[in-house]
């Protein structure tokens, strides 16, 4: 945590974002109703210090609330109390969330409970809503040395956290914004989740930091969203690739005269998506790739309305990209200084550590840029043979009519693992989806059984799980033992 005698990064930047928009609306609602100026929000911040006033320095301090206005100001008033925020999503299940408050030693848990923020004190074994308890049976303040933590599952379903320091989330909004060509002229527009990095570093800390005001909405339907845009005035909108396919193929969808600037991020957007979208809409969406733990990584600044599947543009300005093997895919590593320190309770010094963070992502990079072809863990091994799950999901979307296909592997007695592909298509049938990969990949590589959906399944953050949807898959085969049970539906 920052020492006594050390200007924390995120309060300095407040500091002169305050002075020169004290009296300017800071948080809309997407009526385009002023929630909170920026001088509201440094009182409600000073108010909230007072409430974190009996938890030591050094407590974490677990932020389950949403998309709500009072994000910013408990942002301000944990590192004025010199505690540790660390922001959760509102759907975490009982169980993950109990175990993420003994993992990360969380000390309060701050919710929404009609309309006013609680803060329970938490013991060993959950939080109660009250405050400290005068017997001194709370969590005791953590050791550890950081302004801030991240939520990562990691590649694995464990949770833990990555630990950061102020400067390193200034440094990381200062890259987006630059990058992006943000500024105070501009009103973001807020419902991918705050508690995600995504949208922590993208409306979160361009507000205090920054002075960009946002809209905080929680609606999750793709016509209501699009109404609040038009409404509200907003001019940037950072979404998903899952709200740009709702948009497209939206009917009598209404016009977005202040929109400026599209940016989707979360997952790939797929080439048809966006083209569709851009058809309709008259707007380029500008992809983005980051990480929790560093932030931003690259961004397509471009105005080209030609896009490229797999494309993420090229490296965000004060971010170095390096490959780390010869040859094409290969891991990269990251260099900035918006890399965090390292993760918690677990250290992966090989993967982050000193300013340098390795994704587990596979790329690829041409003259155009950056293209993400997967990830090392994803890799299938069939009788020996390795597959890119991200090679039969390319040759599979060349095939009209399929909207989204995800392609895993599960176990073989016989070859060790098997490629599925689960495919989200408009009237198409299993069997044709099967003609297609007979004739387009090679005998090996063709998916032992394609899974029909409506939609693929994502989470809050907009992001699918390979891992999720093959025990998904086993568990639905396992129960039927015939086909005809998961051919096709949804979740």
């Amino acid at each position: 945590m920052s020492s006594a005698n050390e200007i924390d990064a995120i309060l300095g930047a407040w500091g002169k974002t305050l002075a020169a928009r004290a009296g300017d609306a800071a948080i809309y609602s997407t009526r385009g109703e002023s929630l909170r100026t920026f001088s509201d929000i440094d009182a409600e911040a000073n108010t909230l210090v007072d409430r974190l006033a009996p938890f030591p320095a050094g407590s974490v301090i677990a932020i389950q609330i949403g998309n709500s206005e009072h994000w910013p100001a408990l942002l301000i008033a944990c590192r004025r109390a010199n505690a540790i925020p660390l922001p959760l999503g509102r759907h975490m299940g009982k169980t993950e969330l109990e175990a993420v408050l003994v993992i990360c030693r969380v000390a309060a848990l701050i919710e929404v409970r009609e309309g006013e923020l609680v803060i329970s004190a938490v013991r060993r074994g959950g939080a109660e809503k009250s405050g400290p308890s005068e017997r001194g049976r709370v969590v005791p303040p953590s050791t550890l040395d950081c302004d801030f933590l991240k939520l990562t599952s990691g590649t694995t379903a464990a949770p833990r956290a990555i630990c950061f320091r102020s400067k390193q989330l200034v440094a990381d909004c200062d890259n987006i914004c630059e990058t992006m060509g943000l500024t105070r002229d501009d009103v973001n527009f807020g419902v991918i989740p705050f508690s995600h990095s995504y949208g922590f570093s993208n409306l979160i800390t361009p507000l205090v930091c920054r002075g960009v005001p946002l809209v905080a909405s929680e609606d999750r339907m793709p016509r209501a969203i699009l109404g609040d845009l038009a409404r509200s005035g907003a001019t940037v909108f950072p979404g998903m690739p899952v709200f740009f396919q709702a948009f497209a193929e939206m009917e009598n969808a209404p016009a977005l005269p202040r929109l400026r600037l599209c940016i989707s991020a979360g997952a790939l957007l797929a080439k048809n998506v966006a083209t569709r979208f851009t058809e309709n809409f008259g707007l380029k969406i500008h992809v983005f790739y980051g990480s929790s733990e560093c932030g931003g990584i690259s961004y397509d600044a471009s105005d080209s309305r030609k896009y490229e599947d797999c494309f993420v543009g090229t490296a965000m300005k004060n971010v170095a990209i390096k490959p780390r093997e010869e040859g094409e895919p290969s891991q990269i590593e990251i260099r900035s200084a918006a890399v965090g320190d390292g993760y918690f309770p677990t250290s992966e010094a090989a993967a982050l550590a000193d300013g340098r963070f390795i994704p587990g992502d596979l790329v690829r990079h041409t003259a155009l840029g950056f293209f993400l072809t997967g990830r090392v863990s994803d890799v299938i091994n069939i009788a020996g043979r390795k597959v890119n799950p991200a090679e039969i999901e390319a040759e599979l979307l060349k095939f009209p009519h399929v909207k989204q296909v995800v392609v895993f592997g599960v176990p073989s007695a016989l070859r060790g693992e098997e490629p599925v592909a689960c495919v989200a298509v408009n009237g198409v049938t299993r069997e044709a989806v099967f003609a297609f990969c007979r004739e387009k990949l090679s005998a090996w590589q063709v998916p032992k059984d394609v899974w029909l959906v409506e939609a693929i399944p994502v989470n809050e953050r907009g992001k699918l799980s390979r891992r999720e949807l093959a025990a998904e898959f086993l568990r639905r085969t396992s129960a039927t033992n015939q086909r005809a049970g998961f051919v096709s539906g949804s979740f």
